[in-house]
């Protein structure tokens, strides 16, 4: 019996599936990835089980840029009505709450760069996907802007300092991670040399950064796999 399809939009060449993609087929799901910033079309939702939307550059906003964005969110929207599962990745967090109504501005604190720790609200105890990782652990965070905003119905379920929608479920079946599970130091390392004059303004050594990074590979992989497995789990469910 082959497992559950789930669609995965990426909004950038440099920022692909990565460690996450691998967790969900290991886990038994197969993936479609719509590389929508290479022009491809959004896959027919009859093929698919779930989505999860990436992260990237543009702001979730930025529909003059990257014109795919408004299919994306409409998408979202169609699937919170049908009860299908979608999870949003930074970019694709920012997207849901958008589609579903909430706002997203750019951090007057500036650009979030780093491990963080996601701090749950007890509501994350009890929520179908994120009980499963609710306990203390550490993301990768990179972005400039956040949900300031969050739609009717929500459930936040982590904030941090500065970062007051860290984790939400949007909608039933719709959540959302302001961090990037799916990465690895190597990968964002090109991410960290386009904005290393940023972070010098910011006081942050990049390389540094990098390194903590890094160093914490194994930690990553044990706090994130889990969501992905428990991703495909519900999926699977009816």
């Amino acid at each position: 019996m082959s497992g559950p399809r789930i669609a995965v939009v990426q909004h950038e060449a440099d920022c692909p599936p990565a460690l996450f993609g691998g967790w969900l087929t290991d886990a038994g799901a197969e993936l479609e990835v719509c590389r929508a910033y290479a022009g491809e079309a959004l896959p027919d939702p009859a093929t698919y089980d779930a989505l999860v939307v990436l992260g990237g550059a543009m702001g979730a906003n930025d529909d003059a840029d990257s014109p795919w964005l408004a299919p994306v969110r409409e998408r979202i929207r169609t699937h919170a009505a049908d009860g299908v599962p979608v999870l949003g990745i930074c970019l694709g967090h920012q997207l849901a709450a958008v589609a579903l109504g909430g706002v997203v501005e750019t951090n007057s604190r500036g650009q979030t760069f780093g491990l963080r720790t996601l701090g749950w609200t007890p509501d994350a105890h009890l929520d179908p996907l994120m009980s499963t990782v609710a306990t203390p652990r550490r993301g990768v965070h990179w972005h400039d802007d956040v949900v300031t905003d969050v739609p009717e119905g929500t459930v936040v379920l982590a904030r941090a300092e500065g970062v007051k929608v860290q984790a939400a479920r949007f909608a039933p079946t719709v959540w959302g991670v302001q961090h990037h599970p799916e990465v690895e130091a190597d990968l964002i390392r090109p991410w960290a040399v386009a904005d290393r004059e940023l972070h010098l303004a910011q006081g942050l050594d990049t390389e540094a950064v990098l390194a903590e990074i890094d160093a914490a590979r194994d930690e990553l992989e044990a706090a994130w796999r889990p969501l992905a497995a428990r991703f495909v789990e519900l999926t699977r469910a009816p």
